[in-house]
């Protein structure tokens, strides 16, 4: 073998040498991608028991955001008006009060929880979509859908006060004693200021760490947030200071087959704070329940 041909033969063994070496490490960062994805995907999916911690090997720990499981416990059941497409409920001095939506058939009403029966009521132009319901003091702050605007009324007679102005769309609303809590359909809670509804900060919602969407009704309890699910028949309590959900409340099978043949999805959470238990229904309902969430 010529002198030449060795040093050829050299270069071409360290070439394959580099080449072997960079597969390996391509393969070994692969398979820790690929470890990693798989285990993220199954916490999600498995009710978030577990997740990873630390940038070296990849170790399984307890999550911190294991959340309860809870049921729905019914006390009795009241009649609701089944032309009511229910979007935002609150309890106040022994009466129930209630915003409706729809193009057109919109409004806010005072409700007999016993009877079910509207006691007061007052619409709603038909240019807007009535969403979710606060009080804050003697005033009434209702939501509309798209037209970022929100209306108040005085809570004893209705009566017009302002209209107040927002960015992008009105969902759910709850007061918790130092700010207004507003959902948008998304992950989002926004933080609004009670006199001037200015945007005062908001937190990201999260289920067993993933974004949770599609947030609705909002109800303000002690310091935590309970939420409808749009088109899902569960609740969550969520804690405002980190977003957070705590609790995953089940809630299908409140009516019977043939009384969920013409309804919508479950939607309105009351709290009546002496009696410690809460109000739900949902749009178009023939019922609501008056209940407690427990094991």
């Amino acid at each position: 073998m010529t002198a030449k041909r060795a040093q050829l033969t050299k270069k071409t063994q360290k070439r394959r040498v580099r080449r072997e070496s960079s597969r390996r490490q391509m393969l070994t960062r692969n398979s820790s991608h690929s470890f990693v994805g798989v285990v993220a995907a199954l916490a999600a999916l498995g009710g978030g028991g577990w997740v990873l911690r630390s940038a070296g090997p990849a170790v399984l720990v307890q999550s911190v955001d294991a959340v309860r499981s809870l049921q729905v416990h019914v006390h009795r059941s009241l009649p609701h008006d089944t032309a009511a497409y229910t979007q935002g409920l609150i309890w106040f001095e022994g009466k129930l009060y209630e915003s409706t939506g729809q193009y057109g058939r919109s409004d806010l009403r005072r409700l007999d929880p016993e009877t079910g029966s509207v006691e007061q009521q007052v619409p709603i132009s038909r240019s807007f979509f009535g969403e979710g319901l606060a009080r804050v003091d003697d005033r009434l702050i209702m939501l509309t859908w798209k037209a970022q605007r929100a209306f108040v009324f005085g809570v004893d007679r209705f009566e017009p006060i302002e209209t107040l102005r927002y960015r992008g769309e009105g969902w759910g609303l709850c007061n918790d004693g130092g700010r207004l809590i507003m959902s948008d359909g998304s992950s989002r809670l926004t933080f609004r200021d009670l006199e001037t509804f200015e945007n005062v900060g908001g937190v990201e919602v999260t289920l067993r760490g993933v974004p949770l969407a599609q947030l609705n009704e909002l109800e303000c309890v002690d310091g935590t947030v309970y939420a409808n699910v749009y088109t899902r028949d569960f609740l969550v309590r969520i804690d405002p200071t980190n977003g957070r959900v705590t609790d995953y409340i089940e809630a299908s099978d409140l009516l019977t087959p043939e009384e969920a043949l013409n309804v919508a999805e479950l939607n309105g959470i009351a709290y009546d704070s002496e009696a410690e238990r809460f109000y739900i229904t949902g749009k178009l309902w023939p019922r609501m329940f008056e209940v407690t969430f427990g094991k």
